[in-house]
C-alpha cells in the first residue's frame, strides 16, 4: 500500500511521470477517502467503538447516517488498501530485481517501520490501527513470494470461505447458549467508562486504547489478519499479472466485476448493516459479519472496477485522488492525528457530542484538505514526511527530499 511504483506499460492511460503507476495512487487515494469516513465514526465515540449507537443521537437523520456508512463503507476500503498492499509487494519484488537489490532485508525492514508506527498509531492516536497487522501480513507474503498467481487467488478464497464458515459456528454457539462474541464486546456502561476517559489527560487515553487494544486482540489475529492477507493474496497475484499497469484489455473483467459487486456484494452488505443495527442479537450479528466477509471483497471490487474505468475519461478525477495516495501514508495517519484532537482531550474533546452528519461530514472535509495540501507537498517534495522516515528506515540511508524523478521502492 505505503510504496512507491514501477513505472507502466508504454501508452497506458493509467501511468503517470516517473515510475509510479496512476491507478494504484488513485486506488489509494479513493481507499484514504472510505477509511477516514468509518475511522472517524469509531475516533468520535466511545459508544461506536464498543458495537454501539450514541445514545443521544437517535434521530432518523442519525439512524440514516449509520446505516448509510455500514452499508456503502465498511469493511470496504480497508481491503482496497489491502489489496494495494499486496499488489505493490510485486512491483517492490520487480525494483529490487530490476536494480540487483537484495529484496529480502530491505523489505524485513520495512515490515519491522511499518509495526514500529502502527504501535504508536495504536497506542497513542487510534486502537484500530492496521498497519501492524500489515507488517504481519507482510511476513507471509515474504514467504509466499514465488507462489502462482492462481494458487494465490485459490488460497484467498478458501482463507475467506473459512472465515465465514466460523462465523457462522459463532452464531450457532450463540444460539446455544455459548457466545464467544461478547468475549470482545462492550456494554453500554463499558461504553459510557470509554466515553470518559477519552475526555481525560493524555494518560488516560493511552490507557483506554490500550484496554481496547487487549480486548481487540483475538479479533485481529482470528478475524482482521486473515481477512487482510486474503486480499493481499488477491493483490498478489493480479500484481503478478501486471493487471494495473495497462487496463485496456481488462474492460470486460471491470464490468464483470461490477455486475458482481453491485448486486450480490451489496446485497450481502444489506444483510450486513441490517445485522449490525437492527437489534437482532449476538447471533444474528454473527451471520451478518459471515454474509459480509464473503460480499464486502465484492462490492470494494465493484468500487475499483468503476473507478478504474472511469480514470481514463476524467483526469480531474484523477487529478484529485493521485496525490494524497502517493503520501497515503502520511495522510493515514494524519487522519487519526486530526480526528483525535477533534475529539479527545488531546485536543478539543467533542467525543460523543457531534452528530453522525456532522462526524461523517468532517471526515469528507479532513480528506479534501488532505488532497490539497498533498498536491502542494508533493510539488515541493519528493515523498510525504511519514513516506520520508519509513524510506530512510527501508533503505537505510537518507533519501532526497527534491521533486524531481522519484527513487525505485
Amino acid at each position: 500500500m505505503f510504496t512507491g511504483e514501477p513505472r507502466g506499460r508504454a501508452g497506458s492511460s493509467t501511468q503517470t511521470s516517473g515510475r509510479r503507476i496512476a491507478a494504484v495512487d488513485a486506488l489509494r487515494g479513493f481507499a484514504l477517502l472510505g477509511i477516514v469516513v468509518v475511522n472517524i465514526t469509531y475516533l468520535a465515540s466511545g459508544y461506536r467503538m464498543a458495537g454501539l449507537a450514541t445514545p443521544s443521537f437517535s434521530a432518523p437523520l442519525d439512524w440514516e447516517v449509520r446505516w448509510v456508512v455500514s452499508l456503502f463503507f465498511e469493511n470496504k476500503f480497508y481491503l482496497l488498501f489491502a489489496f494495494l498492499f499486496g499488489y505493490s509487494f510485486t512491483l517492490q519484488l520487480d525494483s529490487a530485481h530490476a536494480s540487483a537489490t537484495a529484496f529480502v532485508p530491505r523489505f524485513l525492514r520495512r515490515l519491522g517501520g511499518l509495526f514500529l508506527l502502527g504501535l504508536a498509531h495504536g497506542i497513542l492516536l487510534f486502537p484500530g490501527d492496521i498497519l501492524a497487522t500489515y507488517a504481519v501480513v507482510g511476513l507471509v507474503l515474504l514467504a509466499v513470494r514465488r507462489i502462482t498467481p492462481r494458487t494465490a487467488m485459490v488460497s484467498a478464497v478458501a482463507l475467506t470461505v473459512a472465515l465465514a464458515v466460523g462465523m457462522l459456528l459463532l452464531a450457532l454457539l450463540a444460539t446455544l447458549g455459548t457466545d464467544a462474541s461478547r468475549a470482545v464486546s462492550e456494554n453500554a456502561a463499558q461504553a459510557a467508562m470509554s466515553d470518559r476517559a477519552l475526555h481525560g489527560s493524555a494518560s488516560m487515553i493511552i490507557n483506554e486504547h490500550l484496554h481496547k487494544l487487549a480486548r481487540i486482540f483475538v479479533l485481529r489475529v482470528f478475524f482482521q489478519g486473515p481477512t487482510v492477507l486474503a486480499a493481499c493474496l488477491v493483490g498478489l497475484a493480479l500484481g503478478k499479472m501486471r493487471l494495473l499497469g495497462d487496463l485496456s484489455g481488462h474492460t470486460a473483467t471491470l464490468r464483470r466485476l461490477q455486475w458482481a459487486g453491485f448486486t450480490v456484494g451489496l446485497a450481502g452488505a444489506v444483510v450486513y448493516t441490517h445485522a449490525t443495527w437492527s437489534g437482532g442479537g449476538h447471533a444474528y450479528h454473527m451471520v451478518g459479519q459471515s454474509v459480509n466477509l464473503v460480499t464486502a471483497p465484492l462490492l470494494a471490487a465493484a468500487y475499483a472496477a468503476t473507478l478504474l474505468r472511469l480514470l481514463p475519461a476524467a483526469p480531474r478525477l484523477a487529478g484529485a485522488l493521485v496525490p494524497p495516495g502517493r503520501v497515503a501514508l502520511t495522510n493515514y495517519l494524519g487522519q487519526s492525528l486530526i480526528s483525535s484532537l477533534i475529539f479527545t482531550g488531546y485536543g478539543m474533546s467533542l467525543v460523543d457530542q457531534l452528530s453522525p452528519f456532522s462526524v461523517v461530514s468532517i471526515g469528507i472535509a479532513i480528506f479534501t484538505v488532505q488532497a490539497v495540501w498533498s498536491r502542494w507537498w508533493l510539488s515541493r517534495h519528493r515523498y510525504g514526511p511519514v513516506e520520508w522516515l519509513l524510506r530512510w528506515f527501508t533503505n537505510w540511508r537518507r533519501p532526497s527530499r527534491s521533486p524531481a524523478r522519484p527513487e525505485r521502492a
